[in-house]
């Protein structure tokens, strides 16, 4: 189903600011169809097995980790931190590596800052491959994050709001906020991974130790939590639907949208209300499947998605 492990053909340390510098590769046919992998979160990171969703002898792969994120350094840091900074980095990313135009392909966060990227700069896309989309509207914030989804998964639930005084619960996300700003690294730490492992609890639909494991690494955790939650609190730097009420500046990319059935992150009716407003796309809903880009209908069918991509922009 997927292809092969490979490795990077080349990395960069690359500055974007002052303060951050992303880490960044190239891998696949340097002559291919270059394609640039958006990890989620934000505060997740580029893992090798995101190759492995190319043919890696049709596309020109480009992975980064984005700012705070994964290798990219200063890890965690909120400052300079910001959805347009991210839309921007991508483009000194393409213009770096003398790329005219390309595919993107996103999931979760990525899908929302793929759409961000496409509506500022809809002359470099080529193509838009979508998965667990995420439209950063503070009703789909408060789904996961204000005790919607905690209706599904309470026992996961009560170890979250575990770190929060119950008089500080009408506002979790802010509560949380305090906390992995403080100064108190034992504090940080704990609310980090308290963050982290309850969207690690969520995002398969049958339970996956490897998942929660994942997320429950102090490094992985601490940028997920950070930074998401900087960008939750601050709307994610979007004015209210924007995604959606910038569509049609996008209308004529063509474009894959996957998202598993019972995705408990973010729910189903993102991806439909993103079809209403993009004609041009084909969505792909997987019948068994959360929002975790490791389950296996959701991986097949982005493989496919960008087999198919290949007959349409090649």
């Amino acid at each position: 189903m997927l292809y092969p492990a490979i490795q990077p053909a080349r990395t960069w340390r690359f500055p974007v600011s002052d303060l951050h510098t992303l880490y960044l590769e190239e891998s696949g046919n340097p002559q291919g169809v270059p394609i640039v992998f958006l990890h989620g979160g934000p505060g997740g990171s580029c893992e090798p097995g995101h190759r492995r969703f190319f043919d890696p002898e049709a596309y020109r792969i480009i992975l980064f980790d984005q700012r705070g994120s994964g290798k990219s350094r200063p890890h965690a840091s909120l400052e300079q931190n910001t959805t347009w900074d991210l839309v921007e980095d991508m483009e000194k990313i393409r213009e770096f590596l003398e790329i005219d135009s390309w595919v993107v392909f996103g999931g979760s966060w990525g899908s929302t800052l793929a759409l961000a990227y496409a509506q500022t700069h809809p002359e470099r896309v080529r193509g838009l491959i979508l998965r667990g989309i995420f439209l950063a509207r503070d009703e789909d914030v408060n789904w996961f994050f204000n005790g919607q989804a905690a209706r599904i998964f309470p026992e996961a639930w009560q170890h979250f709001i575990e770190p929060i005084a119950p008089q500080e619960r009408d506002d979790i996300v802010a509560a949380y906020y305090r906390r992995l700003t403080s100064s108190n690294e034992i504090v940080r730490m704990g609310a980090a991974k308290a963050w982290s492992i309850w969207e690690g609890s969520s995002v398969t639909l049958l339970p996956d130790k490897n998942v929660v494991n994942h997320f429950s690494d102090p490094h992985i955790a601490l940028s997920i939590a950070r930074i998401e939650c900087h960008y939750f609190c601050n709307q994610s730097f979007f004015r209210p639907n924007q995604l959606l009420e910038d569509m049609d500046k996008i209308q004529h990319i063509p474009g894959y949208i996957v998202h598993g059935r019972y995705d408990m992150v973010c729910p189903i009716d993102q991806a439909l209300l993103l079809k209403q407003r993009w004609e041009e796309a084909e969505l792909k809903i997987i019948s068994d499947a959360g929002h975790a880009v490791t389950e296996h209908g959701i991986a097949k069918a982005l493989v496919n998605c960008t087999n198919a991509m290949l007959e349409i922009v090649s």
